[in-house]
């Protein structure tokens, strides 16, 4: 069979943030250092040998790009200085825009001044609608109760409404992907048993991500950990216990403390990345995306300004706490509405489920292999 060869793929994962691919010439170092790959998963130098001739099938229909957690051993350990964890991580990114159905995440990983034009345009907006309806229905002055600037009620509806619209572009994603790296093309498939022989290891793998901690490097896990607790702390806590959260100025230690906790996690990881990437202390750190940038900063805004609305208010500053969480919410929803499934955060969802989707196939094979082969007369007469 014919096999289509594409030469401007490797042009197009450059733009993506790929190393020099060209100087590459698959040695295999990589792949023997990598702790993480094992058995049929042999990456980086699989991926990378797909993108130097241009199978672009081949490269979007394997999970290997999200097996790999960039621990950077691959790149300080390349004789030729290649930089695969870099390369694996620009496919990352190109796969990320290959699920995408709408295209924007296309389009913020090839410019980045859509993603920053993007994200300034939707936080200002959403800074107008806020101040809008609050002027409308109470009082700047007053954080809670009757005259509320901006009521606990509508503002849970509101993120209600934020989330479902989040977790359908997720789903829709991640269906894409499910049907790109497990169904598409293929005439083996697993099989129902399969997934939900392993399905528990999708929440597992989400909130551990322990395979990370299989690499040499255990802090970079570590500071992983922290963040995604942090952030899955403070999202449950916004959408469950926003009443709670938002009730004061007394503190309610039932929920507050756990918020403290997250805000602390999400600064000290924040700060942590920012210092690394700026003096380049791992080799993960090495080379910064401006989508990682993005990333950085939205997290920071988002968290500074929770917890200096949240001291504001138990302060009595109910005016500097409304104008405080208007700022917020101006991070908040270009954070949620966009980096979250267009942009690097969409990685936190991607990766478990393609360790979920690689044992899945892993199990589907040992069960067709432990399945008896058929007799002659068996075969002769399918």
């Amino acid at each position: 069979m014919a096999v289509r060869v594409d030469p401007t793929l490797v042009a197009e994962l450059e733009e993506f943030g790929a190393g020099d691919m060209k100087a590459c010439f698959n040695c295999g170092n990589c792949t023997a250092v990598c702790p993480l790959s094992e058995g049929d998963t042999a990456f980086p130098r699989r991926m990378i040998r797909y993108a130097q001739i241009g199978q672009r099938d081949q490269l979007a229909s394997h999970l290997e790009p999200w097996l790999c957690y960039y621990c950077g051993d691959c790149s300080t350990t390349c004789p030729r200085e290649a930089e695969p964890g870099e390369t694996m991580m620009s496919m990352r990114r190109w796969l990320t825009a290959k699920y995408d159905f709408t295209g924007i995440s296309r389009l913020f990983y090839r410019s980045w001044k859509w993603e920053v034009y993007s994200i300034i345009l939707v936080a200002i907006l959403t800074g107008i609608a806020f101040l809008a309806v609050g002027f409308s229905v109470g009082s700047i002055d007053q954080y809670g109760g009757p005259d509320a600037f901006l009521p606990s009620s509508g503002v849970h509806i509101f993120d209600w409404v934020l989330a479902s619209v989040l977790l359908a572009l997720l789903l829709t994603n991640c269906a894409r992907m499910w049907y790109f790296t497990t169904l598409k093309g293929r005439s083996a498939r697993p099989g129902l048993g399969s997934y939900l022989r392993n399905v528990h290891l999708l929440p597992l793998h989400f909130f551990t991500q322990m395979r990370f901690a299989k690499c040499s490097a255990r802090r970079p896990w570590v500071i992983h950990l922290i963040l995604m607790l942090s952030y899955t702390t403070m999202l449950v806590l916004i959408m469950g216990f926003l009443p709670q959260m938002w009730a004061g100025p007394e503190i309610d230690w039932r929920v507050h403390v756990f918020g403290y906790l997250a805000t602390i996690g999400l600064l000290f990881t924040t700060v942590f990345a920012v210092r690394g990437r700026t003096k380049k202390l791992e080799p993960h750190y090495q080379f910064s995306h401006e989508s990682d940038w993005m990333f950085l900063i939205l997290l920071f805004v988002v968290a500074f300004t929770g917890i200096l609305q949240h001291i504001l208010h138990r302060s009595g500053l109910d005016v500097a706490a409304n104008i405080t969480y208007v700022v917020h919410m101006m991070g908040v929803v270009p954070m949620l509405a966009l980096e979250v499934p267009f942009s690097k955060w969409a990685h936190l969802f991607y990766r478990p489920l393609a360790v979920y989707l690689a044992d899945v196939q892993t199990d589907a094979a040992e069960v067709r292999q432990r399945a008896p082969s058929p007799t002659p007369g068996e075969a002769a007469a399918g």
